[in-house]
């Protein structure tokens, strides 16, 4: 089961293929090769990257 790296938190909705929503710290997920890439949804609708806030093992994803 996929977690948000930022709040913990396990309401992600599917937004997209390997992409998800986290509903409580409103953040968009996308993930590839077992790895969790973090964005930020700007006002003007541009996605700001947040992976420099993690390091690699809370990016990783676990089995």
């Amino acid at each position: 089961m996929l977690i948000c790296p930022n709040c913990k938190s396990k309401n992600l909705g599917k937004i997209g293929v390997n992409q998800y929503y986290c509903w409580d710290c409103f953040i968009e997920l996308s993930v590839s090769k077992g790895m969790i890439y973090t964005h930020q949804v700007e006002e003007d609708g541009t996605l700001s990257s947040l992976d420099d806030l993690f390091d690699e093992h809370e990016r990783t994803i676990h089995f």
